[in-house]
């Protein structure tokens, strides 16, 4: 399985949000939170125009190592994060998207913008069917796929198969 590699900028990135998130465990009064996380702002900003990459290598490893080392033990889980105690709790109430095709004409006159483009969606995705399913089928292997990962589009201005459930996701939570 291929994976993406992470350049620099955004490795030091992720570093600095997860450090800010543990400091979060480790710091329960405000207060000492915010002082904590203006000296963990300082000691990043301190290194932010080295221009040396192999040193701002080694600095980012030297951090990632830091962490490592220092981070909390049982760090807070937001409860809609996997892991957390209320992750997918809410996934019985997501509607699928067909049920749009049932809405009353006054239902759809409220949102014309949604619906209009829509139904540009929908008539791109009969055109486009059958080549992505042909795509599929001529990259599966024959003992059948060995990731989930869905291959992208091969030519310009093709779409990915299977694109349409990326565009027409439902509600995140019901309101």
């Amino acid at each position: 399985m291929a994976s993406a590699y992470l350049s620099h900028q955004q490795r030091v990135l992720r570093l600095y949000k997860k450090s800010l998130r543990h400091l979060e465990s480790w710091c329960i009064f405000r207060d000492r939170y915010r002082f904590f996380a203006c000296l963990l702002r300082a000691r990043f900003d301190d290194q932010k125009d080295e221009k040396d990459m192999v040193k701002a290598t080694m600095l980012l490893k030297a951090g990632e190592e830091e962490f490592w080392a220092m981070q909390h033990t049982q760090p807070y889980i937001f409860p809609d994060s996997p892991g957390g105690t209320s992750y997918e709790r809410y996934d019985c109430y997501k509607v699928p998207e067909w049920c749009l095709d049932h809405w009353h004409p006054s239902e759809k006159a409220m949102y014309p913008d949604y619906f209009s483009k829509r139904e540009q969606w929908k008539k791109l995705r009969e055109e486009s069917w059958e080549r992505e399913v042909k795509q599929l089928m001529s990259e599966t292997p024959a003992a059948g796929p060995r990731t989930e990962l869905l291959p992208p589009a091969r030519k310009e201005g093709d779409l990915p198969p299977l694109w349409w459930q990326y565009v027409t996701r439902p509600r995140e939570r019901p309101t």
